[in-house]
């Protein structure tokens, strides 16, 4: 038998109640926070040399929004973050993209310099590129760095959007 006076029980039981869905509502909550605090994955970008791959998501990237030119070039410099591969001269340089990516256009650029047209393929070889060409009066390069930047293009050709950046540290395996 219970010590409370008549109707008290159903008083504490309601309180009980209320206690478990404060907590269980909490608990959403948390949850929530938690998964709105992830970073939804970039594209990702790979580039192989003979039978090395690395792969990364994006250095800089704003879910597809434009980046403007001069922070898509600071980002190009950016070496912090930068997946390796030896690459041995005139090897063959293979870049794969993600199908996103090559719906809007990406260029090869080279120490924050755009070297190439603005692709529109998934896949791109540079066939026999020596990367590390000796200039004239100076020392072949140790390591160079190349990005992969998704921009798109007008009719004339001139860039109007950087939208993603992805660097790589290239490192001559015959130096």
């Amino acid at each position: 038998m219970t010590t409370l006076p008549r109707g008290e029980a159903a008083h504490v039981h309601r309180a009980v109640r209320r206690r478990r869905a404060v907590a269980a509502a909490g608990l959403v909550s948390a949850g929530l926070l938690v998964l709105s605090a992830c970073d939804k994955p970039t594209p990702r970008v790979t580039v192989t040399v003979g039978s090395t791959s690395v792969s990364s998501e994006a250095t800089c990237y704003d879910d597809g929004k434009d980046l403007g030119q001069a922070k898509a070039t600071k980002c190009a410099l950016e070496k912090s973050d930068a997946k390796t591969i030896k690459v041995n001269q005139s090897e063959t340089l293979r870049v794969g993209v993600d199908p996103k990516v090559a719906d809007t256009g990406w260029a090869l650029w080279i120490n924050g310099q755009q070297m190439t047209y603005v692709y529109k393929k998934t896949y791109y070889a540079f066939d026999g590129v020596d990367l590390f060409a000796q200039q004239q009066g100076q020392a072949p390069q140790k390591t160079l760095y190349i990005s992969i930047v998704e921009q798109d293009k007008t009719t004339s050709g001139q860039s109007k959007e950087h939208k993603g950046v992805w660097n790589f540290k290239l490192e001559n395996a015959d130096y």
